[in-house]
C-alpha cells in the first residue's frame, strides 16, 4: 500500500489532476499568507511538476474569519495555493485506502455515498416490525477544531512527515504566527474533502 502510495503522489497526471482539482474549488482565488494566485495556465502547470515530497516545507495557513448565523465567527484557515495542491495530492492517495478499511455503515464524508443511501439503510433497517423504535443522535462539540495530532499522525495511513508539515504548519493572524497543537483547519482541503468519517449509522436492538 505504502509503495502505491508513493507512486501516485510522484505521478505526473495525478499532480495535473491535483491542481484542477484545487483551481475547480470556489476558493480559487483566495489567496494564502504569500498572496499566490494562479490565475494563468502556465502558473498552473509550473505549480503542478514543483509538487513534490522533497523538502517540502508547509507554509503557515492565512487565519480570516466569516460570519456564522448565529452571530459568532468562524475561524478559516486558507493555505498556500502550493499547499492546497500537496494536500489535494496526497488526498488521492487515501481515498482508495479509505474505502477499502472504512465500516461499510458510514456515510459521512464519503465517496460515492450521499444522505440518500443513509436514509436507504435506515429504511431497510427500521421498516421491520421488530425494529427499534427510537433513535438517538449524538455529535461531539468541536471535535475536528480540537481532535489530536498524535492520533491522526498514529493513525492515518499516509506518509507522517507530510501529514505532520499540514498539522503543525501554524497559522498567521495580524502579522503575528501562532502554533497549531490540535485540531484541523476549515478552509484547506484537508479540512473541507477529508475529515474523519467517523459518520456511522448504528441500529440498536430495542
Amino acid at each position: 500500500m505504502k509503495i502505491l502510495q508513493y507512486l501516485l503522489v510522484k505521478s505526473y497526471y495525478a499532480k495535473l489532476l491535483a491542481v484542477k482539482k484545487v483551481m475547480g474549488n470556489k476558493g480559487k482565488k483566495t489567496p494564502g499568507v504569500d498572496g499566490d494566485i494562479w490565475r494563468k495556465d502556465s502558473q498552473k502547470y509550473q505549480g503542478a511538476i514543483q509538487l513534490s515530497n522533497k523538502g517540502y516545507k508547509a507554509k503557515p495557513l492565512r487565519r480570516t474569519y466569516i460570519k456564522k448565523a448565529n452571530g459568532n465567527q468562524r475561524p478559516l484557515g486558507i493555505p498556500t495555493m502550493t499547499d492546497r495542491c500537496m494536500q489535494a495530492l496526497h488526498a488521492l492517495s487515501l481515498d482508495p485506502v479509505a474505502e477499502s478499511i472504512l465500516s461499510t455503515k458510514a456515510f459521512g464524508f464519503r465517496k460515492f455515498r450521499s444522505c440518500h443511501d443513509a436514509q436507504e439503510y435506515l429504511y431497510k433497517c427500521l421498516g421491520r416490525k421488530t425494529s427499534g423504535q427510537w433513535i438517538l443522535e449524538g455529535d461531539i462539540k468541536g471535535c475536528f477544531d480540537h481532535i489530536s495530532h498524535e492520533w491522526m499522525l498514529k493513525n492515518i495511513p499516509m506518509n507522517k512527515g507530510i501529514l505532520k508539515e499540514f498539522l503543525k504548519a501554524g497559522f498567521m493572524h495580524k502579522k503575528d504566527l501562532y502554533p497549531t497543537r490540535e485540531g484541523t483547519p476549515q478552509g484547506g482541503l484537508c479540512r473541507a474533502r477529508h475529515k474523519p468519517p467517523y459518520v456511522e449509522i448504528d441500529i440498536m436492538p430495542s
